[in-house]
């Protein structure tokens, strides 16, 4: 058998940006067509939650793909900066309310007003978004994301009320890399991602990591995001 050609990791990871930006521009218009549908009609068109979905789900792969190869080849630049935590989570809710009205899921943020922390703003948010839309898929009716200090780190929790995580996800979240799962079609890829920019922050020799949890506020899975 012949060996891979020292060029496939860079053709292949220019496609999966070519094919990320085309997929981006057809969630845009996706979401501009619900945008025309009154509110109160949207838990009607289930069609529209399964494409918006499907479509969010496959660009969050694409970007967690990409950003995993610049990593990889010590590309993926670090910009950390001092935020506002609460403008942070409400903007995430933001770009999922949408399809959390589609699909009738009710989203709570708890988080102080002043809070605010040094962290990559698109990296950080690449995981947020990427965990929310992962837990619309599995939650009953409600999403809670929260963000507090402990010990003297900033912990972000995303919650819901659905069956909770498989007991293998609780053992090694971040290390979560499987095969395909022929029942969900999950591949890990996510928490892998999730754990992979975790790490990436650090103070002194403390650095960031990504917890799971069953049965805590809303009875369902609970995903922790540690940031020293």
């Amino acid at each position: 058998m012949s060996e891979p050609s020292a060029l496939f990791p860079t053709v292949l990871a220019s496609s999966v940006h070519d094919i990320k930006n085309s997929l981006g521009m057809l969630l845009q218009s996706l979401e501009a067509v619900v945008e025309r549908v009154p509110v109160e009609q949207r838990p009607g068109f289930h069609e529209l939650a399964v494409l918006q979905y499907e479509a969010a789900r496959v660009n969050n792969s694409l970007v967690q793909l990409l950003a995993l190869y610049k990593l990889d080849n010590q590309q993926l630049p670090l910009n950390i900066g001092h935020h506002m935590v609460a403008d942070f989570l409400q903007e995430q809710g933001l770009r999922n309310q949408n399809l959390l009205n589609l699909k009738q899921i009710q989203l709570d943020i708890e988080v102080d007003d002043d809070l605010a922390w040094y962290f990559d703003y698109d990296l950080i948010a690449s995981v947020i978004d990427n965990i929310i839309t992962n837990s619309i898929r599995y939650t009953h009716s409600k999403l809670l994301l929260r963000a507090d200090i402990e010990d003297d780190q900033l912990v972000i929790v995303i919650a819901d009320d659905g069956p909770g995580y498989p007991r293998a996800m609780l053992e090694t979240p971040d290390r979560y890399l499987l095969g395909i799962n022929r029942s969900t079609g999950s591949t890990g890829l996510g928490l892998f991602f999730a754990g992979e920019i975790a790490r990436l922050h650090r103070r002194a020799d403390v650095h960031g990591r990504v917890q799971l949890r069953n049965g805590q506020c809303l009875e369902g899975g609970e995903f922790r995001l540690y940031l020293p």
